[in-house]
């Protein structure tokens, strides 16, 4: 099992194949459920001095989920836990309904195959645990996991559980899923208008309207059975002005992802659709299977088709739109400090956006925990950290939430195209001294920001094999041979791309450092070699880290400009020096 603060995963399929939809698990599985449970419990009881600390328990929709949570829920009642058990909820849902509780115990392996499961930890701040206070937990569990007599112990007392208890928590599910779906409601107005005054919020979202009425739009899903199908998405959508068409509500029926072909799906729903005559349609989204991560299918209405926006593309827009409605917002405002936090692979496209409308980027780690602790110091440091997230993964989080949310993500270009009189998009021409259209499409807004080049994270050209298990040591391998090969290269590097110069960069948790001389010290972080031009503009980057959640080596290029044969040339030189490194 991969402990990462991003989530423990393995396959729980019973027959160990990752692409199995047989729910059962195996009695191993059961015990190292029992002892999550265990383990957790104490971990809140100490956090909250609460001898019965209330614990939200939820899953996602992948078959294994509920033989996980009745081996948690039984531990966490011999245990004493006011267990709210809210069955199948979106990651989103359960993190907004835990603050109004002690913690939560989340059952998902996010995009992982349907036959892998996992869990997520988290308290009443509304996120995951960071890897400092998940490393507590990892340790007491490991612990245990030590000493089979002690197993077998907790297993035999979790399953001594009081029955008429356990069955008055299942019997409580629909009331607590109800709880979760009003706490996610009321906090994903908060989100979207950024502010917690109800007035505002009312008043906001009366205004869209108007402007809907005005000019209707649609969205399409693809829920591909996944754990937003039983959200607030169509309701809210709906309540909001907003057509909403939905399809695969109630079955996993493709790969979880929601990158590449997957959003096929989505692309082929929205052209029927508008074929159909239903020409408010010009969004659409397909959400992972715990509902954290929602890539983007647009309408392009000068080529009449949909175009599936690559999840670099989708950061890119939503930053553009949320830090141009933070400015209109706070406009006049002495102490309004913008900033935006990203993971290290995010692509440079937002620093070029950034600076021309007066914002800081700051970098930290891949993994959503390092990201939402980063944008915390930020906020501590006096900063506005109004949007966040990973731009790799177009995972979008919205201040105050701690968790991607594909609402976010469509409302942040609903906002961008609806608020016409407020200027979203004008501040951002205005600044980037580009000409304003008042009659613009998303297809204009796509085209007024920078271009670039960028792996896919689910290319199969970003995942390679490595059997170096210390990955320190492997970097520091890749560093004698990067710094051999760039003698070899820089004739044609400088001759054909204009790259004179290069800085290594490296992350470990929130913490980025520049100008690195020893390659080893990312350890397992990220680390990143940006090319240069002669006045040391960044033109380019190559980055690689050991993924925390999957057993693979993730490498990523980005390129300024529109240059596929470069971002494949420096992928392949990449994989290449990684490979002799690994030898």
């Amino acid at each position: 099992m991969i402990l990462s603060a991003s989530g423990w995963r393995k396959v729980f399929a019973k027959s160990g194949e990752e692409q199995d939809k047989n729910p059962e698990i195996n009695e191993n599985d059961k015990k190292i459920s029992v002892i999550a449970a265990w383990v957790f419990f104490d971990y809140i009881k100490n956090a909250t001095g609460q001898d019965n600390p209330v614990i939200a328990v939820g899953t996602d929709s992948r078959p294994t989920g509920p033989a996980i949570a009745d081996a948690m829920l039984r531990a966490l009642i011999k245990k004493g836990a006011i267990v709210q058990y809210c069955s199948i909820v979106s990651a989103p849902e359960i993190m907004a309904f835990s603050k109004k509780i002690d913690g939560f115990i989340y059952i998902s392996a996010s995009h992982n195959p349907i036959g892998h499961n996992g869990i997520k930890f988290g308290t009443n701040e509304g996120g995951v645990l960071n890897g400092i206070e998940n490393a507590k937990v990892v340790k007491d569990f490991l612990s245990i996991l030590d000493d089979d007599e002690k197993v077998n112990q907790i297993y035999a007392e979790a399953y001594s559980c009081n029955n008429s208890e356990l069955r008055d928590v299942y019997k409580a599910s629909d009331s607590s899923k109800f709880n979760a779906r009003n706490a996610y409601q009321a906090f994903i107005q908060e989100t979207i208008t950024g502010t917690q005054n109800k007035e505002y919020q009312t008043d906001f979202f009366q205004m869209l309207r108007n402007y809907i009425i005005e000019k209707p739009i649609g969205v399409v899903c693809d829920f591909n059975g996944s754990s937003r199908s039983r959200s607030i998405d169509k309701e809210f959508f709906t309540h909001n002005g907003i057509n909403f068409y939905s399809l695969n509500d109630n079955e996993i029926v493709h790969e979880i992802i929601p990158e590449g072909e997957n959003l096929a799906h989505v692309a082929e729903a929205m052209e029927r659709l508008q074929e159909e005559g239903h020409t408010d349609v010009i969004l659409g989204y397909m959400p992972d299977c715990d509902g954290d991560r929602g890539n983007i299918v647009y309408w392009d209405e000068v080529n009449k088709k949909a175009v599936i926006l690559q999840a670099q593309e989708v950061f890119s827009l939503s930053v553009l739109a949320e830090i141009t409605y933070s400015i209109w917002q706070n406009d006049g405002a002495k102490d309004f400090k913008p900033a935006v936090a990203v993971n290290c692979p995010t692509s440079m496209r937002i620093e070029e956006i950034t600076s021309k409308l007066g914002v800081k980027v700051f970098r930290a780690e891949v993994g959503e925990a390092n990201v939402v602790n980063l944008a915390r110091e930020k906020r501590a440091e006096g900063y506005n950290v109004r949007i966040l997230g990973e731009g790799s993964n177009g995972g979008t989080i919205t201040y105050p939430s701690s968790v991607r949310d594909p609402l976010n993500t469509v409302f942040a270009i609903i906002k961008l195209l609806t608020l016409k009189e407020e200027g979203l998009f004008r501040i951002w021409c205005e600044k980037s001294n580009q000409k304003y259209n008042p009659d613009f499409t998303l297809t204009d807004v796509l085209s007024s920001l920078p271009t670039y080049t960028t792996t896919g994270v689910s290319d199969k050209r970003a995942l390679l094999h490595i059997k170096t298990k210390d990955h320190g040591i492997l970097k520091a391998k890749f560093q004698k041979v990067f710094e051999k090969e760039w003698e070899i290269k820089f004739p044609y590097l400088s001759k054909e791309h204009a790259i004179f110069n290069y800085e290594v960069v490296i992350t470990n948790g929130t913490k980025e450092t520049r100008n690195v001389d020893d390659y080893s010290k990312s350890g397992k972080g990220g680390l990143k070699i940006v090319l240069k031009d002669i006045d040391n503009n960044p033109l380019a980057f190559m980055w690689m880290r050991g993924s925390g959640t999957e057993p693979v080596f993730r490498v990523m290029c980005d390129v300024k400009g529109d240059d596929r044969d470069f971002e494949i040339y420096l992928c392949s030189w990449l994989a290449e020096m990684l490979e002799e490194a690994d030898k």
